[in-house]
């Protein structure tokens, strides 16, 4: 078999995408505020957040799609989007994967992966679609055409397609929407390991976490057009910078409790340790994070819940449990434990992460 081709060696030792502070608006309206975020090559990141937070329109500014009002983005070393001046789409090298594949109709799917090598040799070319395909699980189907296709299939040309001309950076705009759950779970890891194994460094778009903790190396989760938190899915799952962040990330409910003299936090389910907010002293009223792997099904526990709620996961359920105060709170069992509604259970904390927040600060 020919070599495969050989996409240029990027610049090492700096980020390929730096966003600085970048703000933008449409309309007098500011909808990304003072946003910030660097990206190495080879590395995912995604934007994570509910609808309108300003994800898209931070995207759409990478690509050169719309202006930036403050700020600059710099790709792989050079400015290409400041107030004043922004660098047109084709000279940034930046490919893209649409919502809806914006696949071309009457084109194969051989012709739709080189339509954006125009400028490449026939044989070239030809060697470049092969691979891609190839890359991509569809080897064979080179003359097809898109409606003769699965979506799962067509998304897969869509990304051969945005990789073809090896663009220094690939953007994808909540790319599995229109899948099934089943088939956007498994194309998310497929996905994954195509990028990768073409080293490709890639900021996906979605305001679904458990497709971003599939794919992306780093997440920036974004609320009201500002970057709350950018980490890895562990952090973000079990050290939230901010009551948004915890709220949004995962299964998870808020406990109040009260800082002791010795800095550790009593909550009505016993007294635990953990991070306290640096401006709480003895006295001081704080909500505590319990995720439901932090409450533990523990028939030999004095400390018991009554069964609120139940919903079966398969391998688990995750109950919803009253405490004695009527609070509730949320277990993930194992589902050879099913109780029935309203029996009580014992429960005990395994807490390794505790995070607290400052309550009388809950809606700032």
């Amino acid at each position: 078999m020919t070599d495969p081709i050989q996409c240029p060696v990027l610049i090492p030792g700096t980020p390929l995408l730096e966003v600085k502070a970048i703000r933008q608006g449409y309309a007098g309206q500011e909808v990304v505020k003072g946003l910030s975020f660097n990206l190495a090559q080879g590395s995912i990141g995604c934007l994570l957040g509910p609808s309108g937070c300003g994800k898209t329109t931070v995207l759409r500014g990478i690509a050169g799609f719309e202006p930036v009002a403050g700020g600059e983005i710099v790709l792989n070393g050079q400015p290409v989007s400041r107030p004043g001046f922004m660098a047109p789409p084709e000279r940034r090298r930046v490919g893209m994967v649409f919502q809806d594949y914006a696949l071309f109709p009457h084109l194969s799917v051989g012709d739709n992966v080189a339509f954006g090598l125009q400028g490449w040799g026939r044989a070239e070319r030809k060697l470049r679609v092969a691979e891609l395909l190839e890359v991509v699980g569809l080897p064979d189907s080179g003359k097809r055409y898109p409606h003769e296709l699965s979506g799962g299939q067509q998304q897969r040309v869509a990304l051969a397609r945005a990789l073809a001309p090896c663009p220094m950076l690939l953007l994808l705009d909540e790319p599995f929407s229109s899948l099934d759950v089943e088939l956007r779970e498994r194309l998310g890891l497929e996905v994954r390991d195509i990028l990768k194994q073409q080293n490709t460094t890639a900021l996906l778009v979605t305001h679904d976490q458990h497709e971003a903790f599939a794919i992306a190396d780093e997440i920036g989760v974004m609320d009201q057009g500002v970057l709350q938190q950018w980490d890895s899915a562990y952090n973000l799952y079990h050290r939230p910078a901010n009551r948004f962040v915890a709220d949004f990330i995962g299964d998870g409910v808020l406990v109040p409790g009260t800082v002791r003299e010795d800095g550790r936090v009593e909550t009505e389910l016993g007294v635990l340790s953990g991070e306290i907010p640096v401006e709480c002293k003895a006295g001081c009223p704080v909500d505590v994070l319990l995720r439901p792997d932090d409450v533990v099904h523990d028939d030999a526990s004095p400390m018991q819940a009554e069964i609120a709620h139940k919903a079966f996961r398969g391998a688990d359920i995750l109950y919803t449990l009253r405490l004695p105060s009527g609070r509730r709170i949320l277990s993930l069992v194992p589902s050879h434990h099913n109780h029935a509604y309203g029996e009580l259970i014992g429960i005990r904390l395994a807490v390794d992460h505790v995070v607290a927040f400052r309550r009388d600060k809950a809606r700032e």
